[in-house]
């Protein structure tokens, strides 16, 4: 199993959601995040004082699918959350080592 972090653009969530559900994916957690990279700062003013913000908001996606599923996720999160622009941010996939269900004590797949 691994687990799948995509850091997308806020309104692209929605459309992540919906490949990852057909693929049968059948969870995940949503964090709201800032961060910076290569996307520019945007300057703002707020009564008349100018300000530069740094970190931009992004949301983070994070689901654990199979080995088997990990590339069909990429592809789906991949397609989904591109927009061309600066600031489509990243995919990470990290190994799960093992997972239980709370309410019912399975391990393994079966958690999932």
């Amino acid at each position: 199993m691994k687990k799948v972090e995509a850091i997308v653009k806020p309104f692209k969530v929605d459309e992540v959601k919906d490949p990852l559900t057909a693929l049968g994916v059948g969870g995940m957690a949503l964090t709201d995040v800032r961060g910076f990279g290569h996307q520019p700062a945007r300057t703002d003013f707020y009564e008349d004082v100018e300000y530069t913000i740094d970190f931009l908001p992004k949301v983070k996606v994070e689901v654990v699918v199979l080995d088997d599923l990990v590339d069909k996720a990429l592809s789906a999160i991949c397609g989904a959350a591109r927009t061309g622009s600066v600031g489509d941010r990243k995919i990470f996939v990290l190994p799960i080592i093992r997972v239980m269900r709370i309410r019912t004590g399975e391990t393994g797949e079966a958690a999932l």
